[in-house]
């Protein structure tokens, strides 16, 4: 990813808590950049450049609202979910993406005997923290409002008996393909069987469009573990791959995030803003 992407990120963050603190009104080009301390030109080509859309379209996707929005409009029932396992590939955006599960016993182990390489890499949501072992990623978490320490304890807790190695090197490639959303990935699932079940439906929901978590319940043939769905949830390991931020409650509410709900409205808004300008390419 370019080496700015996480200024971009920041800047983001900032507009959002500025259009929350406005409530119903909405800023103009003009007052919105001076609350960025930028000027209106900058901030519109920044934002052109980040999303593909002006300041001003953008703002309505980063509203409260946008989420109750998506659920009329972009919402998809997941009627019949993947039964592959994990076991296949697909296409996310321009992103070919294959991947596999470690087997329930491995996963037991607590990734006893397995090696995992980490990187940091600037993302369009903040800084990235890549895992993966040597058979694709197995962790992307984001830390702009968890902070990185915070972050790689979390994501080094879930395998306690694993080795992690600094090396981001390896995963480089993975990590490009993964972030910018162009060429090949692999992904090493290390999951839970029902986990694995939440994480396979997530994945059949296209860009720029939502389902609500007792959508998932019922695609995996568990409608009244709605609770434990969105456990699964928040645990997912491979964030934005395995599209989490696009799960809402039915009420249309935004439900958690495990990396910060900005991430996540982020996340949907940008992928709003592609859609609606044409980019939807998963």
């Amino acid at each position: 990813m370019e080496h700015n992407d996480t200024y971009h990120y920041q800047v983001m963050r900032r507009a959002i808590e500025t259009i929350d603190a406005a409530g119903d009104t909405q800023l103009t080009l003009a007052g919105l950049a001076a609350e960025m301390e930028m000027s209106p030109a900058h901030f519109q080509r920044l934002f052109s450049t980040w999303v593909g859309v002006s300041p001003k379209r953008y703002q309505q996707y980063l509203t409260l609202g946008h989420a109750k929005a998506l659920l009329r409009d972009r919402h998809t029932t997941l009627d019949t979910a993947h039964e592959v396992g994990l076991s296949g590939s697909g296409r996310l955006h321009d992103l070919f993406v294959r991947w596999e599960a470690m087997s329930p016993g491995d996963y037991a182990r607590d990734g006893a005997d397995l090696t995992i390489n980490w990187g940091w890499f600037d993302s369009h949501f903040g800084p990235a923290l890549v895992m993966g072992t040597d058979r694709g990623i197995c962790g992307l978490a984001f830390a702009a409002e968890t902070g990185k320490a915070s972050t790689m304890a979390d994501m080094t807790a879930r395998w306690p008996r694993a080795i992690f190695v600094e090396n981001p090197d390896i995963v480089a490639g993975w990590a490009s393909a993964a972030l910018g959303m162009r060429g090949e990935t692999q992904l090493h699932m290390l999951g839970a069987p029902f986990q694995l079940k939440v994480w396979e439906a997530l994945l059949t929901i296209p860009s720029g469009h939502i389902t609500t978590y007792s959508d998932i319940a019922q695609a995996i043939g568990s409608p009244k573990a709605v609770r434990a769905v969105g456990t699964a949830v928040g645990r997912n390991p491979v964030s934005w791959l395995i599209p989490c931020h696009r799960a809402l409650r039915k009420s249309g509410g935004l439900g958690g995030y495990h990396w910060g709900l900005p991430v996540k409205r982020a996340m949907l808004a940008w992928e709003s803003a592609r859609c609606d300008a044409g980019d939807d390419l998963r």
